[in-house]
C-alpha cells in the first residue's frame, strides 16, 4: 500500500502482511508434548514434507486477525445497500438462542428420542413458513437459495414424470435472478428467455405466446430484480396452469411482501425462501444459508425427504420413499437442513409476531421509496415508481461525465458505505440497484441520500480523476479486477515472492 509512513500503516489502518509472511521457523504460541510412539495408519497418504504453516506467537495471531477484522465491512459496521440480497440487521436475541446448549450441541446422528425438542422446532418453523406463504407443504433441507431452486425444479420434474409428461423447456424472464437459468439447466431443462416490457415486468404477451405442451415451468422472481411487483402474476399463473406447466417463484425478495402477500394465493407452485435474507441469519461471508422450499398441493406428494411428522408418541422423521405414501425423489442433502438457521428463523418470527413481520416488509418498501424520492432529481430512474423493497437506477446521469458505474461505486467506499449492486439486472445499462432494508433509521437513509447526491454532483462537475483513483482511503487501492478474475493466484507458498506480488 502506497504511503509515506515507515511502517506502512496509516494511523490505525494497519498495512497487515499475509500471515505466511509473518511466520518464523520454530515460533509457536502453544507448547505441546511430543507425539511419542504411534502407529502410522496413513500409508501412502502420509505427508512427506512440511505443512508450510506459519509459526507465530499468540499475540501475533490475535493481532493479525483483529487487524483483518477491522478491514471487513459488515451490516454491523454501517449501511449495506446491496440490492436483491437483503443485508439487514440480525437481532442478537436470535444469535443467543442459536447458541443454547440444548440446540447448538446436538449431533445429527443422535437417537430421535433425545432430540424431540429439535424436531418440534423444525416442525413449528415449517408450519409458520407454510402459514406465511399459504402453501401446503415444505422441504426444509435445501442449503440455500440456488439449492432451493434446484429442489423446486426437481419436484416439478418428478411430478411431470409421474404423469408420463416429458416436457423439456423452462421459461425464465429477463427480470428473474441470475441463478434461475443455471438451476434449470442443472435440472436437465432447456432454458428460454421471456423479455421484459417497458414497465420492467414480464412481457405477458410474449410469455403467453410461448406457452405450449413442451413448457414445464416458468421461473419468476416476485418482486423482481428491477425492484417491482409482478402485477400480472395471477394471469401468468393461470395461463401456465392452463397449459399444463408449473409456476416456480424465486423467493429471495420475500422480505418485501412477508405478512402482506401469500404466494400461494397468487398461484405459485414452488418457491424457495432465503431464510438468511428474510428471517434473520447472518448473511454474507460464506453463510450459513438456508433455502427451504414451499410447495403447492399439486407438488406436495413429491417433496424430498427427510421431513418431520408428528405422532401421538412424539416426532419422527420420514427418511425414505419406502417409509411414506408419497413419491419423493430422494434427498437434497445430508441430514435435516441448516438447523442453526431454523433456530434463528423461529426466534425471529416468534419475537416479531405476525404484525411485526408485516411491519418489517412495509418499512423495507417505505425505505426504498424514500431513497427513490430523495435521489430521483440527481440520478436517472430506470422505471416509473413506486418501487418495492429496492430501487433501480441506471447510468444515464453519468453519460457526459466519463465516470462509470464502477467508478461511482468505488467512490462510495471512500465515503464509508458498501456499494449497491452494480450492473444488475442486465436489462438495465449500468444498473445501480439499492436496497436499504427496514432496519436503517431515517438519519441513516438521509446520510446515504446526501452522500449519493454529493457524488453525482461531483461527477457532473468534472471531478473525473478522483473517481478513477477511488478508493483512496480504503486499506487497499483499486484492484485490476479483470486480471484478478482471469489470472487468479489461488495459493501462496512461503518464499514465493513472485506469487505474492
Amino acid at each position: 500500500m502506497a504511503t509515506e509512513t515507515f511502517t506502512g500503516h496509516r494511523g490505525l489502518d494497519m498495512d497487515e502482511p499475509l500471515i505466511f509472511e509473518q511466520g518464523a521457523a520454530g515460533m509457536s504460541g502453544v507448547d505441546l508434548p511430543g507425539a511419542g510412539e504411534f502407529e502410522d495408519r496413513l500409508g501412502d497418504a502420509g505427508r512427506e514434507s512440511e505443512t508450510g504453516l506459519p509459526g507465530l506467537s499468540e499475540p501475533q495471531v490475535v493481532r493479525h486477525y483483529l487487524r483483518l477484522s477491522r478491514n471487513n465491512y459488515a451490516i454491523d459496521a454501517g449501511m449495506y445497500p446491496l440490492g436483491s440480497c437483503t443485508m439487514k440487521h440480525n437481532p442478537r436475541l436470535n444469535e443467543k438462542l442459536a447458541r443454547l446448549a440444548g440446540l447448538a450441541d446436538l449431533h445429527p446422528l443422535q437417537p430421535l428420542s433425545t432430540v424431540q425438542g429439535a424436531l418440534a422446532l423444525i416442525d413449528q418453523c415449517a408450519d409458520w413458513l407454510k402459514t406465511l406463504t399459504g402453501m401446503d407443504a415444505i422441504a426444509m433441507s435445501p442449503a440455500a437459495g440456488a439449492h432451493g431452486e434446484l429442489c423446486g425444479l426437481m419436484t416439478i420434474r418428478a411430478a411431470l414424470e409421474a404423469g408420463g409428461d416429458g416436457r423439456a423447456i423452462v421459461l425464465v424472464p429477463e427480470s428473474a435472478h441470475g441463478t434461475n437459468p443455471a438451476s434449470a439447466h442443472m435440472c436437465g431443462y432447456k432454458v428460454e428467455t421471456i423479455p421484459t416490457n417497458g414497465r420492467g415486468r414480464v412481457d405477458f404477451g410474449a410469455f403467453n405466446e410461448r406457452l405450449g405442451p413442451d413448457v414445464a415451468a416458468i421461473m419468476i422472481t416476485n418482486p423482481n430484480t428491477c425492484g417491482l411487483f409482478e402485477d400480472e402474476i395471477i394471469e401468468i399463473a393461470d395461463a401456465a396452469h392452463a397449459a399444463g406447466a408449473y409456476v416456480y417463484c424465486d423467493g429471495a425478495n420475500f422480505n418485501a411482501i412477508v405478512g402482506r402477500v401469500r404466494p400461494g394465493d397468487l398461484g405459485i407452485d414452488a418457491m424457495h425462501l432465503n431464510l438468511h435474507k428474510t428471517f434473520s441469519a447472518p448473511h454474507g461471508g460464506g453463510g450459513p444459508g438456508s433455502g427451504p422450499v414451499v410447495l403447492s398441493g399439486a407438488l406436495a406428494p413429491f417433496a424430498p425427504v427427510p421431513y418431520v411428522v408428528s405422532a401421538d408418541d412424539g416426532y419422527a422423521l420420514v427418511e425414505s420413499a419406502e417409509a411414506s405414501d408419497a413419491s419423493p425423489y430422494g434427498r437434497m442433502k445430508g441430514f435435516h437442513g441448516q438447523f442453526g438457521v431454523f433456530v434463528r428463523t423461529l426466534s425471529y418470527m416468534m419475537s416479531m409476531g405476525a404484525d411485526g413481520l408485516a411491519q418489517a416488509a412495509s418499512d423495507a418498501v417505505l425505505s426504498a421509496n424514500y431513497i427513490l424520492a430523495g435521489l430521483s432529481d440527481d440520478l436517472t430512474l430506470s422505471y416509473e415508481g413506486p418501487c418495492m423493497h429496492e430501487v433501480l437506477f441506471d447510468d444515464r446521469f453519468l453519460a457526459e461525465t466519463e465516470v462509470t458505474t464502477l467508478d461511482f461505486a468505488k467512490a462510495m467506499i471512500d465515503e464509508g458505505v458498501h456499494p449497491m449492486t452494480m450492473y444488475f439486472p442486465l436489462v438495465v445499462h449500468g444498473a445501480l440497484l439499492m436496497e436499504p432494508t427496514e432496519t436503517e433509521s431515517l438519519a441513516s437513509l438521509d446520510q446515504y441520500i446526501g452522500m449519493v447526491k454529493s457524488l453525482a454532483r461531483r461527477a457532473k462537475q468534472g471531478e473525473v480523476a478522483a473517481f478513477k483513483e477511488a478508493p483512496r482511503l480504503a486499506p487497499r487501492r483499486r484492484l485490476d479486477e479483470t486480471t484478478a478474475a482471469r489470472n487468479p493466484v489461488l495459493r501462496w507458498l512461503p518464499g514465493d515472492k513472485a506469487a505474492a506480488e
